[in-house]
């Protein structure tokens, strides 16, 4: 397992936008498939998007697909989650998350961060 910190989460109205980011090691930014995933109460964590290692090839769940953006900043070993045109059901607790191995498409991590908040209000 890798240590991940998400920053951005917070409140915000329904059509804003908001940024995403998780801070890692420069080992895990260069060299981990890279990922965010959300959860609300009472549900199962859902896959939002992800980002490969190598060609950062990018994969999205069709809810957010032409809404937000995974992008990693190798600079400041960071991967971002632009989220745009908010809406109220993007409400949940976002996790970043790291898997050494695997598709995008399947992304199985082994390392979570804590979790940052996103409240949308309509």
């Amino acid at each position: 397992q890798v240590p991940l910190v998400e920053f951005g989460g917070g409140l915000v109205q329904a059509g804003d936008s908001l940024r995403l980011s998780c801070a890692a090691s420069v080992h895990t930014i260069r060299t981990y498939n890279m990922g965010w995933f959300r959860q609300t109460p009472g549900k199962e964590r859902e896959f939002v998007a992800a980002i490969s290692w190598s060609r950062d090839n990018t994969y999205y769940a069709d809810s957010v697909k032409g809404r937000f953006t995974i992008s990693r900043d190798r600079t400041k070993n960071m991967v971002n989650l632009q989220m745009n045109r908010i809406e109220p059901e993007d409400t949940a607790v976002y996790y970043c998350a790291a898997a050494p191995w695997g598709d995008i498409q399947t992304m199985r991590p082994d390392s979570w961060g804590r979790g940052t908040q996103v409240t949308v209000s309509s």
